[in-house]
């Protein structure tokens, strides 16, 4: 059985650590090798972000990029990427960053009742405006998934309270105002905006964009509830490296990473 959002979260903070949110790109570098690293990641994740293929990148960086045209090229579509997500092991729970076309596409109701079929707990949807995602974000509810908010350092402060309002599942809070992509550290900027999410926020919030290295979690881990590892991963196994091997020194992090202030205990699943 797979654990919920509000399961994984709980379970990170009973444990006393942060939550590990690996990234993966549905179908790269092979359909075959995307569910096998699925597999590896389970064993290190609390929640998995699987991203689905799209034409026109959404905040990528070029690693991130040139897995989903590979991806496309292995002729990867959210069809098949439920399909596969459907016929995992259990094990932590899922959610999907896809872009709104590719939802009204298929259609809004009919992609949120498979992805709920698939076992998928939640989306990501960053070209979808937060005024703009109120019936997204109803249907989503309706059928046990959640919409996951995104915040930028940019976003402005009463922005950043009316979204953090209606948070489900948990935040996600980009690092830096650019695209994904490996960084040495953060400004002192960062570590001030995720602290103000946190007070904000009734759900945990995570971390991506850049999010590398054992350091960058120590560096950001006040405040931070979870770390999102995306391009760092995806390079990693273009270089021949296993999921396991990538998140591994990762995971430790976040297991030592101390615990200034607990997870919140309300997240909506």
């Amino acid at each position: 059985m797979n654990h919920s959002l509000q399961d994984a979260f709980r379970i990170a903070r009973d444990e006393g650590r942060k939550a590990l949110l690996p990234f993966l790109m549905s179908g790269h570098p092979t359909p075959g090798t995307f569910v096998q690293n699925l597999r590896q990641a389970a064993a290190y994740a609390d929640v998995i972000e699987v991203g689905v293929p799209f034409s026109d990148p959404l905040a990528d960086g070029p690693v991130i990029q040139h897995a989903a045209e590979v991806a496309l090229r292995n002729c990867t579509t959210l069809g098949s990427t439920l399909q596969a997500l459907a016929l995992r092991e259990p094990g932590p729970p899922v959610v999907l960053m896809l872009s709104i076309n590719q939802v009204l596409a298929r259609g809004m109701q009919r992609f949120v009742a498979q992805a709920a079929e698939a076992g998928v707990s939640g989306a990501i949807i960053p070209d979808l405006p937060f005024e703009e995602a109120a019936d997204v974000r109803a249907q989503c509810k309706r059928h046990g998934l959640s919409l996951i908010a995104m915040l930028a350092p940019t976003t402005p402060p009463g922005r950043m309270a009316d979204i953090l309002r209606q948070a489900q599942g948990f935040a996600y809070l980009i690092s830096v105002a650019g695209v994904t992509g490996t960084r040495e550290g953060f400004a002192a900027e960062t570590a001030e905006y995720i602290r103000d999410a946190r007070k904000l926020s009734p759900v945990p919030v995570c971390v991506g964009f850049g999010i590398s290295k054992p350091q960058h979690i120590h560096e950001l881990s006040e405040n931070a509830d979870g770390f999102i590892v995306g391009s760092a991963l995806i390079r990693g196994i273009d270089e021949g490296r296993s999921a396991g091997d990538v998140l591994e020194p990762l995971h430790a992090a976040c297991r030592h990473a101390a615990h200034n202030r607990p997870l919140t205990t309300g997240a909506k699943s």
